[in-house]
């Protein structure tokens, strides 16, 4: 069968549909609501930063609501329906893709944000549609159409010219189906480490915030400078745990066996770093971290970014590079950083105005500790080291899962691999 030519983004089969996506799609781009509009509570607005890199949505993210007044007066047509699908429209993540599920709900579109679904589901398959958002060939487009240098962006106009394939409905959901199998196997494995975090976060509060740690009936309490504490244990600052190592690089070969995390690679409140870039997209500012590390966003927006590096890098001195000052401190310093006992204490010293930084020296290393006994400590290391771990291997695992799915893709889409040979 003669292959067709896709508007110059490549070719399909000859029978298969090529066709702009006003023909199918329903996309509908947000309201440019206004700082003085956010409220407190009401209708969640989600916006680009509850787009994440790894196709997911948090909508915990941010705290930016209009008032339901306002939403059922002016912008009830704006509200978001289960599995629709968003795209980040501008800044510098734009083309960023994600899936609205039940619990994101409710929730309004805000601008810099376009939903999509298809406006008819017989000639065309929800979940094709996702796979083809997420493709070469919807991103080669937006390139193509993104205007603006300080503030890239595309909108509905772009859109409308915009191409895609359209195979028959039984081969939509064929390739759909495929890469749904690889989508479940990857929420399966983010849902493995919120349970890991969820287990070393319970047990360090129940250890060493509520001091419900094994064998606490017989240890009694002492008097302390922040109330009374477990006999035997001492009050420290966060300075006599960890040190923030600064050891500053340029870009340059050196670094080839290193990958590159900046701040915006690092997830809001996980411990498992999932996203790197390429080591030559590292530019200025930068430092080097080891494998075992832990990252620590340096900025306020971003001190709930902490997570432990599952590998040797370089990230940039937006983040601090942690590391315990004795190695059996390791779980007992991960989980410290990662406490909101933490970043509260990093919030409330941070300096600067219009980007408050956290400062080390003199303001976070004093934030007072409570540092357990060594017995404690060592019996906290052996029952969550292994968590810490594991949660590091998530990144080659995901990355493994990911990087097979992404190569399936536009072989899928292009009508390269034969579905129609696969068991239906």
């Amino acid at each position: 069968m003669a292959a067709k030519d896709l508007n110059g983004y490549g070719s399909i089969p000859g029978n298969w549909e090529a066709i702009t996506l006003p023909e199918a799609v329903f996309f509908q781009e947000g309201p440019g609501l206004r700082k003085w509009q956010w409220t407190d509570s009401g209708m969640k607005v989600i916006n680009v930063t509850n787009i994440l890199g790894d196709g997911s949505v948090d909508t915990n993210n941010t705290t930016r609501f209009i008032s339901i007044e306002e939403y059922e007066k002016t912008y009830r047509h704006f509200k978001v329906d289960a599995g629709d699908i968003v795209v980040a429209s501008s800044g510098n993540t734009y083309g960023k893709v994600g899936r609205i599920s039940e619990k994101d709900l409710p929730l309004m579109m805000n601008t810099s944000v376009i939903r999509f679904r298809s406006s008819d589901p017989n000639r065309l398959n929800d979940d094709f549609l996702y796979a083809f958002l997420r493709s070469e060939v919807f991103k080669n487009q937006v390139e193509s159409f993104v205007i603006g240098s300080a503030q890239p962006n595309f909108g509905p106009t772009h859109l409308k010219r915009m191409v895609m394939p359209i195979p028959p409905l039984a081969i939509q959901r064929r390739i759909a189906a495929i890469l749904s199998a690889y989508d479940k196997l990857i929420e399966n494995s983010q849902r493995r480490i919120k349970i890991l975090e969820m287990i070393a976060r319970g047990l360090y509060r129940e250890w060493f915030v509520h001091f419900r740690f094994p064998g606490h009936e017989a240890v009694p309490c002492a008097p302390s400078p922040l109330g009374d504490i477990p006999k035997g244990w001492e009050v420290k600052k966060l300075g006599a745990l960890v040190t923030s190592s600064r050891r500053a690089t340029k870009p340059g070969p050196h670094l080839e066996d290193r990958r590159y995390v900046p701040i915006d690679c690092l997830p809001p409140r996980s411990l498992a770093l999932l996203e790197a870039k390429a080591i030559e997209e590292a530019q200025s500012s930068l430092q080097l971290f080891e494998k075992g590390d832990i990252l620590f966003g340096a900025m306020r927006p971003y001190f709930h970014k902490v997570v432990v590096a599952p590998f040797p890098g370089v990230t940039r001195t937006t983040c601090f590079v942690f590391k315990p000052v004795r190695p059996e401190w390791h779980a007992f310093a991960t989980m410290t950083a990662f406490d909101e006992a933490t970043v509260a204490f990093a919030s409330a010293h941070s300096q600067g105005a219009t980007i408050p930084y956290a400062v080390w020296d003199g303001s976070l290393s004093e934030m007072p500790l409570v540092l357990p006994s060594p017995a404690l400590l060592h019996r906290f290391e052996t029952v969550v080291a292994p968590l810490i771990e594991r949660l590091g291997q998530s990144f080659f695992a995901l990355g493994n899962l990911r990087r097979t799915r992404d190569l399936l893709l536009p072989r899928l889409l292009s009508g390269q691999i034969d579905v129609e040979a696969i068991a239906s």
